[in-house]
């Protein structure tokens, strides 16, 4: 029986022993898949003396079962900090969930204007209709965004690098400007995940992930997380039962198994997509690449001092053109598919259209040259990278027409 793994372990021990205690595992090495909305009490007097409200006590399959409380610890155990984690069955409802939890009719949020749409979707849309503002700010500015810190403000949403266009902010700036004015910190982990980035220690109050990304690694399910400490994770998973909120234990099970290979998958898709970029880098139909691990990029020096990985996802935006022109190279492309995810075994490709939804920042980026605004975001998968640089090849020969 393994043992559990201690802060002290590497992260790719964590990884491996991760969430197998033995008393959900039994005599294998996974913990099974408990299918079961019912859990049944010995007898009356058990009925009455109740369970606490907590992972490891059966009460009903909405609380969840072993697997779902694996994989709690398991991300958990990742996270330094982390008291506890709440599951949701996407990462826009883990956003959205963090939020609620925080949020009243009244407050205002302060979001990121690089943000991740569906964060966009969320503030503008049901937190609008709560009662609740959101208001947006250029993550390069930090002053901006102390300026637009008001009485009623609450929370802020913070994400770095932006999953479209790469900035990487400063977040323990920011964070700790909101702590000074009382606000709750609230930080979209998705791109480098708890192995790249310790969001809690670099001051955010709760971490997020869209676990469909790098967790799953797969492309074949939904789910997202919320980890925090002491003060917010008993908030989280209030507000997260009052919503009715589970995910199916078959799910849970299958980014525990993602979570086994994510560091190394992880490590791959870095590499590659260093390469690559280093490559676009010497294009001549490239403008700029987009990429925070790149000596030399936007936001590097950042990343170098704040984060200790990065993954396969960044931008590269090309030489004037025209959305036609864009279009034929990502229709050109045979190895990446088109589609709006990131993180699986598999490489995507999107076009990146910032323009019309920031409303604090600019796009292109100030100092840069608006002729060239038409960007393309890669998500790097397992593929040799010489396959996918060729691929690239034939899609910038379709742009050239």
């Amino acid at each position: 029986m393994a043992k559990p793994p201690s802060d002290d372990h590497a992260p790719a021990t964590r990884l491996v022993n991760a969430g197998r205690r033995a008393e959900w595992t039994g005599a294998v090495v996974n913990p099974p898949v408990w299918r079961a909305s019912t859990h049944l009490y010995a007898n009356m007097a058990e009925l009455r003396a109740g369970r606490p409200n907590e992972d490891g006590h059966f009460y009903y399959g909405r609380r969840g079962a072993p697997t779902q409380w694996a994989l709690c610890d398991a991300l958990t155990g990742l996270e330094p900090g982390a008291t506890g984690t709440v599951l949701y069955p996407s990462g826009v409802s883990a956003i959205a969930g963090a939020l609620l939890a925080v949020l009243r009719p009244g407050d205002v949020v302060h979001i990121t204007d690089n943000a991740y749409e569906p964060s966009r979707v969320t503030g503008l849309g049901i937190l609008r209709e709560f009662g609740i503002e959101a208001r947006f700010f250029d993550p390069l500015d930090p002053e901006a965004f102390a300026a637009s810190i008001g009485d009623t403000s609450k929370a802020v949403l913070l994400e770095s690098p932006g999953s479209l266009t790469m900035e990487v902010c400063d977040i323990p700036a920011l964070a700790a400007i909101a702590h000074d004015r009382g606000l709750v910190s609230v930080f979209d982990n998705t791109w480098a995940g708890p192995l790249g980035f310790a969001a809690l220690e670099k001051g955010a109050d709760i971490t997020v992930m869209s676990l469909t990304k790098h967790v799953g690694g797969h492309s074949d399910l939904m789910m997202g997380s919320a980890s925090a400490g002491p003060r917010f994770y008993p908030k989280l998973r209030r507000r997260a039962q009052s919503l009715g909120l589970v995910v199916s234990p078959d799910d849970a099970s299958l980014a525990l198994r993602g979570l086994r290979t994510m560091g190394l998958r992880l490590t791959r898709e870095t590499d590659s997509a260093l390469e690559i970029a280093r490559w676009l880098e010497s294009c001549e139909d490239v403008a700029r690449v987009l990429c925070p691990m790149l000596p030399g990029s936007p936001g590097h020096d950042l990343w170098r001092r704040d984060f200790t990985g990065g993954c396969g996802l960044f931008s590269f935006v090309l030489k004037g053109g025209t959305f036609e022109a864009r279009d034929r190279l990502i229709d050109a492309l045979g190895l990446f598919g088109i589609g709006y995810s990131w993180g699986g075994f598999e490489s995507l490709a999107i076009p990146v259209d910032p323009a019309p939804i920031r409303t604090a920042s600019p796009w292109p980026l100030a100092g840069e040259d608006s002729a060239d605004r038409f960007g393309v975001r890669l998500s790097i998968g397992l593929e040799e990278p010489a396959d996918l640089i060729g691929d690239l090849e034939r899609g910038l020969a379709a742009w050239r027409g």
